[in-house]
């Protein structure tokens, strides 16, 4: 595995869940296989879960971490062509490779402006480093997907579900009082459709549909109650208009996730990718009940991160080691 940017860069699925699930078992497992190596993490705006949990994923493989959040810890940095004659002091042209001398993997978290749906889905900025870092690249979170997330996700719904069938998994969209990007939506249905191991549903109101090449496969339906029925996981998320671009079209808070509507699953276990808005997205008498799930699902996060580091580290040093090449 050369990059992690998207599902795509994944040859097995499942095995990355395992993998997951066996460095909770067992953190420390691989505890040199980093040793001598630096994980750069640069963010180009916040975070608490990805930001921590990558970071004692990257320890627990003996790796040494650097944290550089730009416009706080250093320039500005441009990512157009062009005279640059903003405010942007440093191209990422240049940046890019001088991180990819300092660094052996790079991790990388940005964000969708939500004007401009072309920009943002054709991923530039996460490219660009791509392109030009020469080093392994990490999605902490892009314009469009949070693979990270994901895979925390699949793992926590692999642990969790113990029978003999496919569960039903719904991702419903909930009220928000802003606009939020399409990237933990979009990645969940593309990880989930991929990964192809239970009956996938995604409900939202008229106006909030997906961009079908993540949904590709998944059942769709604007009727809430239709698709919590019988569910054994309810995923919930706010997500901005995608075809109005970032646009909110919706602040119906029947969406919103009760316990009352939970009567109509099966005993479904919910989840959501954190920070919520208690009582808005979700009530709060279903996250503090035994149904939520999403303390366990942020906890994963940081074996889903070990996973993904621990295969770009063993293709790319140690070939022998679990892969066929040197970038599997």
């Amino acid at each position: 595995m050369k990059n992690f940017v998207s599902i795509a860069d994944v040859a097995d699925v499942q095995l990355l869940i395992e993998m997951g699930l066996n460095y909770k078992n067992n953190p420390l497992a691989d505890h040199t296989l980093g040793n001598g190596k630096r994980l750069g993490l640069v963010f180009l705006n916040p975070s608490m879960r990805t930001r921590i949990s990558t970071q004692l994923a990257a320890q627990n493989l003996g790796m040494e971490v650097i944290v550089f959040n730009v416009g706080q810890d250093g320039w500005s940095l441009e990512f157009g062509d062009g005279v640059m004659d903003g405010t942007s002091v440093e191209h990422v042209k240049d940046a890019a490779p001088v991180l990819g001398q300092y660094f052996d993997v790079l991790g990388l978290r940005t964000f969708p402006s939500l004007k401009n749906r072309d920009e943002d889905y054709s991923e530039l900025v996460i490219q660009q480093f791509v392109n030009y870092a020469g080093i392994p690249v990490v999605s902490l979170e892009s314009a469009t997907l949070h693979p990270l997330q994901s895979l925390a996700d699949l793992i926590t719904i692999t642990e969790t579900f113990n029978e003999k069938r496919k569960p039903k998994v719904v991702l419903t969209w909930a009220p928000h009082i802003k606009p939020l990007p399409q990237c933990v939506a979009n990645s969940f249905a593309q990880w989930m459709t991929v990964w192809g191991r239970a009956e996938f549903v995604v409900t939202h109101p008229e106006g909030y549909t997906l961009d079908e090449k993540f949904t590709n496969g998944a059942a769709i339906t604007t009727n809430q109650d239709e698709a919590l029925a019988g569910a054994d996981f309810v995923y919930v998320k706010n997500w901005s208009s995608y075809t109005e671009y970032g646009k909110i079209l919706n602040t119906d808070r029947s969406w919103m996730l009760t316990a009352e509507k939970l009567k109509l699953t099966n005993k479904a276990r919910v989840m959501h990718c954190l920070p919520v808005r208690r009582n808005l997205e979700l009530s709060a008498e279903v996250l503090d009940s035994p149904a939520s799930i999403v303390t366990q699902q942020a906890a994963n996060r940081v074996w889903a991160a070990q996973a993904v580091l621990a295969k770009i580290l063993q293709c790319k040093f140690n070939p022998v080691r679990g892969a066929r090449g040197v970038y599997e």
